[in-house]
């Protein structure tokens, strides 16, 4: 039986379904918004919530930054826009005393090393990699290396894209995820 322990709770073969809130960046760069999808998860009776965490100089093509878009904000760059989207320290200080309160854990999709060692400080319970990040193999060595369990997502990705990282990451901590990347995904597309 395959089993990875996130926190208290046992997952994989043989345990309850462990539900994760995504929290993603829904919460507009707001942390009393970030705190009400936390309480409605909780409520909810998720196990876990899930934020993202990006160094916007490191993931926003040299390309994509200047094009200009419809935010929370107005009308502003891209580049504006994923920068204050982003959570800082205080914001990150303030969900893990949030999340302690509600007793529900937090995690984040890490997308970029500068990230991985920013969440590292809070001691979370796993990491997360993005379907997206998938085959960015420096991130997944730098990811494993922290020693924490890892929830892998596969959407888009090939086989042997997947089985590369599998064997970057290993198989012990590791939850690997069938995930679609069209949302809301049509059932047909669903392939279960």
């Amino acid at each position: 039986m395959a089993e990875v322990k996130i926190g208290n709770s046992m997952v994989g073969d043989g345990h309850p379904c462990f539900i994760i809130a995504e929290i993603g960046i829904n919460h507009n760069g707001d942390i009393e918004m970030a705190k009400q999808l936390i309480r409605v998860a909780k409520v909810a009776g998720a196990d876990a919530v899930k934020f993202q965490k990006r160094t916007p100089e490191l993931c926003v093509p040299l390309e994509q930054r200047q094009i200009m878009r419809e935010t929370p904000w107005g009308y502003i760059s891209y580049m504006d826009y994923r920068c204050k989207i982003e959570f800082g320290i205080k914001q990150y200080i303030e969900i893990e005393k949030f999340c302690k309160e509600q007793q529900i854990i937090w995690f984040a999709s890490v997308w970029d090393q500068p990230s991985v060692d920013f969440v590292e400080q809070f001691e979370v319970p796993c990491y997360k990699i993005s379907s997206a990040s998938l085959t960015d193999h420096s991130l997944l060595r730098h990811v494993s290396s922290k020693g924490r369990p890892i929830i892998l997502s596969t959407g888009m990705s090939s086989l042997d894209e997947v089985d590369s990282a599998i064997d970057i990451l290993g198989k012990n901590n590791l939850i690997v995820l069938h995930t679609c990347s069209s949302y809301p995904c049509k059932y047909d597309e669903i392939n279960l």
